[in-house]
């Protein structure tokens, strides 16, 4: 794990990325020269190919892996490049043919290196043990090899993989590229001081923390005014996403459900994926007693589904980026220097997109491309006090990814449920830190409400989210139609809230505005996987100190390199037991009983 230091920075404000690193320019000589590039790479990792038998040197599968591994950096540099290029500018013609260039380059260099792992999967047990790396000389190199071996039982023949190579490239990926272009692309009209405007949905979505009830109202029903005028095409394309995704991984590469590829994918069992969201739903009144009690603290009989989010005080406090980068910064010196010194990085490298612009690509995220290049931060600043959070979150990614760093790219990426480790926890030490700050009663609740805000938008939503694409995989194989489909959702919704909310008829469309159950599906969970996990950690934190740090410093600096059950148990932590979920629970219980407890006299 590299040290660094924290050094005084410099202001930051807001800007684009710098992507030069990745390539100094899209021209068409650069490009082709960095093609070339990968092209003799492939050629050399090809030629290893009449070499590949169970009874060869060992010393042969080690090469192959680091020439792979040389190759999957060079393409994550050229791919890296078009699909940030793409996301900072989702209508930008040439943005989208690089992108489209790269995919079937890659498409044709992952067929052509396919044979790789198909032998590598087809060894049997005592095989593969003899050739594998030692676990002390090569942790990296051996770890990636024996997860390999975990798709054997799913993977199909060199033709067949092949093929669905293509089919994807030519099919669901341009249908899901075509879904971004349509949702990027929509605006949506806010009025304000009796002037209406044309925003971006980040723009608009800001307004459903607003104090002024009608304002989150109106926020709201022009979100799904505008998506509901989509929503027959949106929902075609989540259709046919759903039908290839089960033909591919059911009914040919025999999943026992469409859930259990994401579960193998996050090499996560079924059993703490089932555990997760079980206790999730039993702990759905949990949430609505809350939704009760903030409806009384707003002067409501009963809160509309427009209103979760509001604010208990009566603020428009917005914050400028400079001051909230800052504070973001001082937040995680307080807790490590080394990770403050990381996340300045970030800043420093000039690789945040921070500014908001038409036909960018709304919310946020963390992109890690490769060990030796500092991850990528998209965002879009809006100046609102929940921005802050944000920026501490998807910093928190990127710290992750750098506490990781000395791994090989090939394990250098975390399980996509610890992914959110490190991101919650920035969120979690920022709002402690302003809470010990904070002694007035109505500020202080204020702040722990917008926490529970948070954690539900992050434990329960997404755990929902999750138990929809269950019922909708299973609907649409039924041949249920779109508007079955928007039922199934309010259904969902009704489970959710209980009686606790109101809830108008235009969230029928809020599913199909959801990009990651288009391009991931069964990704959600992991955001609540991540907060529960964490919340169990932070007490941790609050009980023991500094005496708490290593161990959670070394969760992160593992990176993808152990299995993540592993990892967890190594930290006294079983994720199939329900127990351990529920505990995450009784925390969320905790803080809403010291909400309730707080004397506003």
């Amino acid at each position: 794990m590299t040290v660094t230091t924290l050094e005084k920075p410099r202001e930051y404000t807001l800007s684009g990325w710098d992507l030069s690193e990745l390539l100094p320019e899209p021209s068409e000589a650069l490009i082709e020269e960095r093609l070339g590039q990968i092209e003799e790479t492939v050629q050399t990792f090809v030629g290893l190919r009449d070499k590949l038998s169970p009874e060869m040197d060992p010393e042969i599968l080690l090469a192959a892996v680091r020439q792979y591994e040389a190759l999957i950096e060079q393409a994550q540099m050229l791919g890296g490049y078009g699909s940030l290029w793409f996301s900072s500018d989702t209508q930008s013609p040439d943005a989208l043919n690089f992108r489209n260039q790269m995919q079937q380059v890659f498409t044709d260099v992952q067929n052509r290196t396919l044979f790789f792992s198909l032998w590598w999967k087809s060894l049997e047990d005592e095989q593969a043990e003899r050739l594998l790396p030692s676990a002390a000389e090569q942790p990296d190199y051996r770890h990636y090899l024996e997860e390999m071996r975990l798709f054997k039982p799913y993977t199909l023949d060199e033709k067949s993989e092949q093929l669905i190579n293509i089919k994807d490239a030519n099919g669901v990926s341009a249908l899901l590229t075509v879904y971004s272009m349509l949702t990027n692309r929509l605006e949506f009209d806010v009025t304000v001081d009796g002037e209406t405007k044309k925003v971006t949905r980040g723009e608009l979505m800001a307004q459903v923390y607003s104090p002024n009830p009608d304002d989150r109202a109106a926020a709201y029903q022009e979100l799904y005014r505008v998506y509901g005028d989509e929503a027959n095409i949106l929902a075609q394309i989540y259709i046919n996403r759903v039908r290839d995704w089960h033909s591919e991984n059911v009914e040919l590469r025999k999943f026992d459900s469409p859930i259990a590829v994401r579960n193998l994918d996050n090499d996560i069992p079924a059993a703490a994926v089932d555990a997760l969201l079980d206790t999730a739903r039993k702990n759905a009144p949990l949430f609505q007693r809350y939704f009760r009690m903030k409806a009384g603290w707003l002067g409501m009989e009963k809160l509309r589904r427009y209103d979760i989010y509001a604010p208990l005080a009566q603020s428009d406090k917005t914050v400028d980026f400079p001051t909230a980068a800052r504070s973001v910064l001082d937040t995680f010196a307080s807790f490590d220097e080394g990770i403050a010194a990381q996340a300045q990085r970030v800043f420093d490298d000039n690789h945040i997109d921070s500014e908001v612009r038409k036909g960018k690509r709304g919310g946020a995220f963390c992109a890690t491309l490769t060990p030796k290049i500092t991850p990528y931060v998209l965002m879009n600043w809006t100046g609102k006090v929940r921005d802050v959070a944000t920026l501490a979150h998807e910093l928190g990614h990127a710290i992750h990814s750098m506490m990781a760093e000395d791994h090989s790219m090939l394990t250098q990426h975390s399980s996509l449920p610890l992914a959110e480790t490190a991101s919650v926890f920035a969120e979690m030490i920022m709002t402690d830190k302003l809470l010990a700050q904070e002694k007035d009663p109505a500020v202080r609740r204020d702040l722990l409400a917008g926490a529970v805000d948070d954690i539900y938008a992050t434990v329960m939503r997404q755990a929902y989210f999750v138990l929809f694409e269950k019922a909708a995989h299973a609907a649409i194989l039924k041949n249920k139609s779109a508007k079955e489909l928007n039922a199934l959702y309010m259904a969902n919704l009704a489970e959710q809230f209980g009686d606790s909310l109101e809830i108008g008829e235009e969230f029928q469309h809020e599913w199909v505005s959801i990009p990651h159950i288009y391009s991931t599906p069964f990704y959600c969970y992991a955001y609540s996987f991540g907060q529960l996990l964490v919340l169990a950690l932070y007490r941790r934190y609050q009980q023991e100190g500094d005496a708490f740090k290593p161990g959670y410093l070394k969760i992160l600096a593992y990176g993808g390199s152990a299995r993540p059950e592993a990892i967890l148990q190594e930290a006294g932590i079983d994720i199939t037991d329900p127990a351990f979920w529920q505990g995450g629970f009784d925390v969320i219980r905790e803080m809403i009983d010291e909400l309730e407890n707080i004397p506003l006299d």
